[in-house]
């Protein structure tokens, strides 16, 4: 972040150790009359994260309530193939000692990707073993950057695996591939192979 050359010295703003404004979930800083969104207000330093946090300073600014609620934040990688993810990973949750399962769909699976010829990708939800919402998701194949939608909401909106597996995905599309996934962890996926869970 650039924040050494704004002139905070002479506000109220803190700025952490890393060189980021502190900043609230409103965008509200320590000075009442400056509040800070998108990289300068710290990890991770994406554009789609600094327009959603500037929507969010509006809307407190106009005295809305915005205090409710966990917003998950995808990354992608647009290299080829595209590798997204959004929620918590496998190696966070490690880190933590939180239980999780995987659920993997490989694409070799899928007749939308034969068809384009890239049977190499991967689709993987995790999956808190108590409650089966889906917390995280990770995918690794062409045009994983507009899959990963469907996994925030559905992590966002705390979706079980039932929740997917249950909705109607087109076929043959890679989006299904989210559904198979859903279905590996249930024991209903049709293309693969993997017991029904007891």
């Amino acid at each position: 972040p650039a924040a050494d050359r704004l002139g905070l010295e002479r506000t109220d703003v803190e700025v952490s150790d890393a060189g980021f404004i502190v900043a609230d979930v409103s965008g509200r800083t320590a000075d009442p009359h400056i509040l800070a969104v998108g990289d300068v207000a710290g990890e991770p330093m994406l554009a789609h994260k600094a327009t959603h946090q500037a929507k969010l300073a509006v809307a407190a600014v106009r005295g809305k309530d915005i205090s409710g609620g966990s917003h998950v934040v995808p990354a992608v990688v647009f290299t080829d193939p595209e590798v997204a993810w959004a929620g918590l990973t496998e190696t966070e949750a490690k880190a933590t000692g939180r239980a999780y399962s995987v659920a993997l769909y490989p694409w070799a699976a899928s007749g939308r990707a034969h068809s384009l010829g890239r049977p190499d990708g991967l689709t993987k939800w995790l999956i808190d073993p108590e409650t089966d919402c889906v917390v995280g998701f990770g995918i690794c194949g062409p045009g994983a950057g507009e899959l990963i939608g469907e996994a925030v909401v559905a992590i966002q909106q705390k979706c079980t695996a039932a929740d997917i597996g249950d909705a109607i995905h087109p076929h043959p599309t890679l989006s299904e591939t989210l559904m198979n996934a859903a279905d590996v962890h249930l024991g209903t996926a049709i293309e693969i192979y993997k017991p029904r869970r007891r």
